[in-house]
């Protein structure tokens, strides 16, 4: 059961085509596994090489750096596409970005030389280390500390990391570490490489949903780390680290938009081919109007995410508009998915059908990369502010 692509006016033919190719990527390779990959709980690296391939892991980034020289308008919806064929790989791609973006925007320029072309290459992933067990939207409580060897060559690490996605996958750790006492302004950002001795993962997490984005906590224990791999200047991690998540909280936004789709396309393929008391459910008004909510909210999302993108092209303040963006979209899609299980009724509370699982995976988009009760903090205070 598939629904109309999505409606877009892209911005260049150049985007356009990476939108054609990513539909086509999508139908023939995403699609047909994704339900049987997370029943498996498979770790889709083959399928992030194939993306890595075909350009589509490194969109936001400038092309002399190794990117793919595309506005953010056309990467997150190529990450929405991704997301309405399989919603844990359009995560992993924004996840992905997210680890680049700090050597990309803050790292110096024999940094980039020397890390980006890998990092962008394709075939390579990253993984995000922010989140500890007693520190999640609270930055400032991060205990994971980098000391300076004597000759100050070197720093070892000593903590430990949760939720990471791609633990165990990832060819490098973007990390972020205190290396000074002050809440905020003692933690600075490494890119540490996989093969570092004293790093080991946890068991993956028993997830409700999103089973194919293995996500482990990151032990370092006493990891030594190159001093050149710190990414801007000591105690500058927190506002690399908030800047980052802005970008992050678009890639969030879009992939909760396009699992809102796929669940909206289920529901009415769905109701045009159930047929009660003589004709198909879709023709009920209680169950027309609930459709046309869904494709209200759905549309909204959207264009509530593009807005926010094409600010940030633009080189204007945007961080206000992701955090509405984040807030609007992973709401939109918990609200649409749990509105296609009920249009698709018995069925739809069935593991038959995918309505169950987009539902499960909806809901973990309110929570990661800031709760929605971290965005409206965010939004309520750039509003008062002035």
């Amino acid at each position: 059961m598939t629904g109309m692509p999505a409606e877009r006016l892209m911005p260049t033919e150049d985007g356009q085509d990476l939108i054609d190719l990513t539909r086509e990527i999508c139908a023939d390779q995403l699609a047909p596994k994704a339900s049987a990959a997370e029943a498996a709980g498979e770790f889709p690296r083959d399928t992030f090489a194939l993306l890595g391939k075909s350009g589509l892991l490194s969109l936001p980034y400038a092309e002399e750096l190794g990117g793919g020289g595309q506005p953010y308008e056309v990467y997150l919806q190529v990450v929405e596409e991704i997301a309405s064929a399989w919603m844990s790989v359009a995560v992993g791609v924004s996840v992905h970005s997210l680890t680049c973006y700090p050597v990309a925007a803050f790292g110096s320029q024999a940094q980039q030389e020397a890390l980006l072309p890998d990092m962008l290459g394709g075939e390579q992933l990253g993984a995000y280390c922010l989140s500890e067990p007693q520190a999640g939207s609270d930055v400032s409580a991060i205990s994971t500390r980098a000391t300076p060897e004597a000759d100050g060559s070197s720093y070892r690490v000593k903590g430990t990391k949760a939720w990471i996605s791609h633990a165990g996958h990832a060819d490098f750790y973007t990390t972020f570490v205190r290396t000074g006492e002050h809440p905020s302004k003692g933690l600075s950002c490494f890119v540490v490489p996989a093969d570092t001795d004293g790093i080991s993962f946890g068991a993956p997490e028993r997830k409700m949903g999103l089973s194919c984005d293995t996500v482990r906590q990151v032990s370092f224990d006493g990891a030594l780390v190159d001093a050149g791999r710190m990414v801007g200047e000591p105690g500058q991690g927190m506002s690399i680290a908030l800047s980052a998540l802005d970008s992050g909280w678009l890639g969030i936004a879009a992939a909760a938009t396009g699992l809102a789709q796929a669940a909206l396309d289920l529901a009415a393929s769905y109701s045009l081919e159930r047929q009660q008391f003589g004709r198909p459910i879709g023709e009920f008004q209680g169950l027309s109007f609930l459709l046309a909510d869904m494709e209200a909210a759905v549309t909204s999302a959207r264009a509530t995410y593009v807005h926010a993108a094409r600010l940030k092209d633009a080189g204007r303040p945007f961080s206000k508009q992701a955090a509405v963006a984040k807030l609007v979209c992973s709401d939109a899609a918990m609200r649409v998915t749990t509105d296609a299980v009920q249009v698709l009724g018995g069925y739809g509370y069935t593991q038959d059908f995918p309505a169950e699982r987009y539902m499960r995976e909806a809901k973990v988009t309110q929570i990661f990369e800031g709760t929605n009760q971290i965005q409206r903090l965010v939004i309520a205070r750039q509003l008062l502010r002035g």
